[in-house]
């Protein structure tokens, strides 16, 4: 931790809305990987929801709610953002990467991988339509991520600029 200026250790849950739980249940525990560790009831009558946690390994949770009143959980579904840059990444080995791979082609979910040079990633989507994003490293990332932390306030200043050239010159696209 950083005495001079704390900032928080470490992302608790990042939350989404689940139509179905069961089928979300499925998705990230029984392809993913990831175990359910709690589930909250609260609420009561139409406000009444259920907030499962599924956890990292770092301790950290992906968590989904189900909403007990179905127009109100078809609402907050519709406002969920489609674009592909809206997505979770979770970091992970390639024998993780691999493993979900075979265990989502077994499942009958497409998955596709890209490789950007500094990681490769496998791109899932879950039964709501979110995209889950596995990550592993390239052996050079640690050098390559060090170059990008020269400067990073002035690459900003550049591209807001409008000076869009590109700076991962490790992409294989």
């Amino acid at each position: 931790m950083n005495s001079t200026n704390p900032r928080p250790s470490r992302l608790h849950h990042h939350a989404f809305v689940s139509s179905d739980l069961e089928a979300t249940r499925q998705f990230y525990e029984d392809v993913i990987g990831l175990p359910l560790s709690v589930t909250w009831c609260e609420g009561e009558g139409d406000q009444a929801y259920c907030h499962a946690f599924f956890d990292l390994e770092d301790g950290s949770s992906l968590a989904f709610f189900q909403l007990a009143d179905p127009a109100a959980a078809q609402t907050h579904l519709q406002a969920k953002p489609t674009s592909a840059f809206y997505h979770v990444a979770l970091n992970a080995t390639q024998d993780v990467m691999d493993r979900v791979a075979q265990k989502a082609k077994d499942a009958g979910h497409e998955a596709m991988v890209l490789d950007h040079g500094y990681c490769s990633s496998l791109y899932l989507t879950d039964p709501d339509g979110l995209i889950v994003e596995l990550t592993v490293d390239n052996p050079k990332a640690a050098s390559l991520i060090a170059e990008r932390q020269k400067n990073p306030h002035q690459e900003l200043s550049n591209w807001l600029a409008g000076d869009h050239t590109a700076n991962n010159l490790v992409r294989h696209d």
